[in-house]
């Protein structure tokens, strides 16, 4: 069989660096897309753009396939969160949240799948998360683009199944990376919800770095992409798996009231 072609969005750190290493050490030839001028591992392909211009992801997607004539997975990684109240957060932070984790993902799966539907093969993963299932407060845009990538996940998969095009969302729990870092926190009315905001993002950002490693992480989504019949959507972690799985036998309100308590103190 010929060495696959691999392409990962934000691949230069985190979960995409871990998984574009483990995707390399299962053949892959791996090129990863970010904005970064030059990538962090001399034994990645690294190509320069912002995800959400549209023009320059059909550039970067077109060198790849003009170097590689295919394109056989592409791993949507790319992504950030934010956070704070929604009755303070702005419309357009909240809208940047989307352009990136949600419409980024659709701009470089309308460059992909032109190649893959003329190649009738290919394997696309999207990064979810187990937020986009519990919704978590003070992070709920971060939760509703979350949302949004399974649900997209989810239609698309039939879309495109006639074609030999398999699509599969990767929700993760807590991963210990730059991710945290890289929140950008909001604390405005802070004093009005009586310190709730940052008491919350603390719980959130101590889960966090106690969580997986990305190299973990990295090689629970190179499995997945490898998968011969892939389910529409895998858990990372199985703690988090289990906790999923529970609460679709709770109504809406107990699950509801059980986040609140875990990060309303």
């Amino acid at each position: 069989m010929s060495q696959k072609i691999a392409l990962i969005t934000g691949g230069t750190s985190g979960i995409g660096l871990g998984t574009c290493r483990a995707l390399k050490r299962r053949g892959c030839k791996v090129y990863e897309i970010s904005r970064r001028e030059t990538g962090t591992d001399p034994a990645i392909e690294h190509l320069q753009a912002d995800i959400t211009k549209e023009d320059q992801v059909q550039k970067a997607v077109q060198e790849v396939y003009r170097r590689e004539g295919r394109i056989d997975i592409l791993i949507n990684n790319a992504g950030y969160g934010i956070s704070g109240a929604i009755e303070f957060t702005p419309t357009e932070e909240a809208k940047k949240q989307f352009d990136v984790n949600f419409f980024g993902m659709v701009n470089v799966n309308r460059a992909v799948l032109p190649i893959m539907r003329r190649q009738h093969s290919g394997r696309i993963l999207n990064l979810s998360s187990v937020a986009g299932q519990i919704a978590i407060p003070f992070q709920a845009y971060y939760s509703a683009s979350k949302a949004a990538v399974l649900i997209y996940t989810m239609a698309l998969a039939n879309e495109v199944r006639c074609f030999g095009i398999h699509v599969t969302a990767i929700m993760p729990g807590d991963i210990h990376t730059g991710f945290t870092a890289a929140r950008r926190k909001n604390v405005e009315g802070d004093d009005v919800y009586e310190g709730r905001i940052t008491r919350s993002v603390a719980v959130m950002e101590h889960d966090e770095l106690t969580g997986i490693e990305p190299e973990d992480a990295g090689e629970f989504i190179a499995k997945k992409a490898f998968t011969a019949f892939p389910a529409p959507a895998y858990t990372l972690g199985s703690t988090y798996a289990l906790l999923l799985t529970l609460t679709r036998f709770l109504s809406r309100r107990v699950v509801n009231y059980v986040v609140g308590k875990l990060y309303i103190r």
